[in-house]
């Protein structure tokens, strides 16, 4: 493991990875923009890993801004509240962000305009409360990880009582190209980032707190350091490589440990968070706000005015699309999430969820498609790219034969589908295609 010098502290490197063009100045040059209020509001029942919540609201009935319509059903789940205030008029099947096209069950709110909030109950002074009640208000304000799968959090911070984690890692990484919703998260909210991680360390009581920003950032990075002042939590800068943002990749780069094969970091005493994630968090503690909005990012080639706006859970993706200034003409594929990770949307009605870090309207010329694929040739550059250390080209073999317990054994669900295997394939096989 070769260890970059760094003045600061030193960082490890990851094995594998790539470079693709990051395209994030198009995006992230001007401040975060309020999105419109849609007149409609599509708010799925399951926006998170885990179990969808189970409605309390019915049809007909009015609801205020941050009232709870959606119980979690279950440990592994969160609950769902109205992002404004408004009629509920549909509880059923929905448009819904997927690959397949399939509706999903949500509730659909009419918004009356007025943005009428519930009551709140803030918190400044958590300190004073049992952390199993600060807890509790993390779990009621429906926050799943705001970077990635949308894990409940809750349950995340719910760590095995066998091990105390004393390394809180936070994830500033943003990797992905065209992404920029965390760096102008960090920029603009760096107080409230502060605010969620000093909730969490009270909470995880860690021996040190890592926070972890690529160097393409050099503006978040001075916003959250000035935030910081005097408290004991370190900002580690390191070089830009995807797909350093993965949670294993990014607690091996600031520690050197590794996560063991089909393990999780908690297995090795770490926790990682992103920093959306933490700004939710303060919201839900110290304002009393539950989850009901999120940076995205509004970008592509396709689009007049890429940018990041703040926007409300349920908006249509449409009606952003349209608010940044959409060519139709230019347009050929609208993706959910970045160029290597996401997906790409079916249609315009769904609407933008909890992890919906990016809408990118690209242009033909600006993300081709690929050439059809050819046989493997056995060169080796989905191994040296992998940041797994898996043996993509094994992986790929075995899964078309479907041979199951060789993936296993070969360590298929170490795979975090970062897609660089197939990045640098010469063949052009859509490699994470098979594994998926």
């Amino acid at each position: 493991m070769t260890a970059l010098h760094k003045p600061e502290a030193l960082i490890w490197d990851i094995p594998g990875g790539i470079h693709p063009a990051e395209r994030k100045e198009l995006s992230n040059r001007t401040p975060i923009q309020p999105a419109p209020l849609p007149m409609r509001l599509i708010v799925p029942l399951n926006q998170h890993i885990g179990a969808a919540a189970e409605p309390l609201v019915a049809v007909g009935e009015r609801v205020l801004k941050g009232q709870l319509i959606a119980a979690a059903n279950g440990f592994v789940s969160v609950p769902v509240h109205a992002p404004t205030s408004g009629t509920v008029s549909v509880i059923g099947p929905q448009p819904y962000p997927h690959v397949s096209g399939m509706l999903a069950p949500a509730i659909v709110i009419d918004s009356d305009g007025l943005e009428q909030w519930c009551e709140l109950s803030p918190c400044v002074d958590y300190r004073s409360l049992e952390p199993s009640l600060v807890l509790q208000r993390i779990r009621q304000a429906g926050i799943g990880g705001l970077g990635g799968a949308g894990f409940p959090t809750a349950v995340k911070l719910t760590a095995r009582p066998t091990q105390k984690i004393h390394t809180l890692v936070i994830n500033g990484t943003e990797c992905e190209p065209y992404i920029t919703a965390d760096d102008l998260l960090m920029r603009e909210r760096a107080s409230a980032l502060v605010s969620g991680i000093e909730i969490l360390a009270h909470l995880i009581q860690p021996d040190q707190v890592l926070i972890g920003i690529e160097d393409n950032k050099p503006e978040a990075i001075a916003a959250v350091q000035a935030a910081i002042g005097e408290r004991p939590f370190s900002v580690r800068v390191f070089p830009t490589k995807y797909p350093s943002g993965g949670e294993k990749q990014l607690i091996q780069i600031l520690t050197g440990v590794e996560v063991p094969s089909g393990g999780l970091p908690a297995d090795i005493g770490m926790l990682c968070q992103n920093v959306g994630t933490c700004v939710a968090i303060h919201d839900a503690v110290i304002l009393g706000k539950p989850l009901i909005s999120r940076i995205t990012t509004l970008t592509g080639e396709a689009l007049a005015r890429p940018m990041n706006v703040e926007v409300l859970l349920g908006t249509p993706v449409g009606e952003l699309l349209e608010f940044a200034g959409l060519d139709q003409g230019k347009l050929n594929r609208l993706i959910m999430g970045g160029p290597m990770m996401g997906f790409t949307l079916p249609d315009f009605a769904v609407p933008l969820i909890k992890t919906t870090n990016c809408l990118l309207a690209s242009t033909a010329a600006e993300l081709p498609a690929p050439p059809p694929a050819m046989p493997c040739i056995r060169c080796g550059e989905c191994a040296e790219a992998c940041p797994a250390s898996l043996l993509p080209q094994q992986l790929h073999f075995f899964a078309i034969g479907q041979e199951h317990e060789q993936l296993k054994a070969h360590n298929l669900f170490d795979c975090i589908e970062c897609g660089a295997c197939a990045y640098v394939c010469p063949s052009s096989i859509p490699l994470v295609q098979y594994y998926r």
